[in-house]
């Protein structure tokens, strides 16, 4: 039975995500359609930044992503509130995109970006810069799930990571600032 305390924001961005993961893989070239790639700004697929960050690379990607969205969405929620969670997710995610997309254009033509871990890495990155004990651990993941995989020859996205590891430092220094 759902209970008041599951409709968490966090748990309905997991919930919208995998129903748009299970509409992209049901299209035809929906990675391409709903992933970031040059398409974005040669052929005006301008909800790309957005989109990039429901679509994903298969079961165990959305998965792995869904399970660490869960975790440090729900913490973030609950100390700070829907709202900032949201506005740091949303925020923090297409600003990653954005940045990430510059890489894609200037050095990596043939990226289609797809995947809520760049999104998820801002979330990190504000909760590691306001709580200095989970700091070291933190960034020892993102290395980790940045480097590891590119050392077994999967393509992943180390860039986006670390994009949206500083995007949420920096989401961390504004908070900071304004309490």
């Amino acid at each position: 039975m759902l209970k008041t305390k599951d409709l968490t924001a966090t748990n309905i961005v997991i919930a919208i995500t995998v129903i748009v993961y299970l509409i992209q893989i049901n299209m035809n070239y929906g990675g391409l359609f709903l992933g970031l790639n040059l398409y974005f700004t040669q052929g005006g697929f301008f909800w790309q930044p957005l989109s990039s960050m429901f679509a994903h690379g298969g079961f165990g990607h959305i998965a792995m992503n869904m399970f660490v969205l869960y975790q440090f969405g729900n913490l973030i929620e609950r100390y700070r509130g829907k709202k900032e969670f949201l506005t740091i997710y949303f925020v923090g995610g297409i600003l990653t995109s954005l940045i990430s997309y510059l890489y894609i254009y200037y050095l990596d033509n043939g990226v289609n970006l797809v995947g809520a871990s760049g999104a998820i890495c801002v979330l990190m990155g504000y909760i590691a810069f306001f709580d200095k004990f989970q700091r070291n651990g933190i960034i020892t993941w993102i290395l980790i799930i940045s480097v590891a995989p590119i050392l077994i020859g999967l393509p992943i996205a180390w860039y986006s990571h670390f994009i949206g590891l500083g995007l949420g430092f920096l989401f961390g220094m504004i908070r900071k600032a304004t309490l």
